[in-house]
């Protein structure tokens, strides 16, 4: 049975760093394509990041672009969020979930379509 667990979430200063941990299960990671979304209360899912199953396509939100960091280690059926500079804004639950491949002029994978996910990690930054 196909599982997603997140963890790493807590409270940090406006500026501060974190690193999100999903932790897979029930299927091979690397035959997946991986994301993170999250969902602040009162607005709208929002897709932070994802990553190719092989790990050589990225994508991210212009929100995050610069500040996070996707990767995973597919040995350790672990994906990986590193989240630098955050701020108030980035305040949300974070899910990772599968996601799929697309091709447009080029690959790239999806930060809206995504399948299976997790119970999520709160994140929360606030001084």
């Amino acid at each position: 049975q196909l599982q997603l667990v997140e963890s790493g979430g807590g409270l940090v200063q406006p500026g501060g760093s974190l690193r999100l941990s999903c932790a897979v299960s029930g299927f091979t990671l690397d035959r997946y394509h991986i994301g993170w979304f999250r969902q602040a209360p009162g607005k709208e899912r929002e897709g932070v990041s994802c990553i190719s199953s092989r790990g050589d396509i990225t994508n991210y939100a212009d929100s995050v672009k610069g500040r996070f960091t996707i990767s995973r280690d597919n040995a350790k059926n672990t994906v990986y969020l590193q989240m630098n500079s955050l701020k108030p804004e980035d305040t949300a639950v974070y899910y990772c979930g599968t996601t799929r491949l697309y091709y447009s002029g080029g690959y790239y994978c999806s930060l809206g379509d995504f399948g299976s996910w997790g119970q999520g990690t709160q994140v929360t930054v606030s001084s």
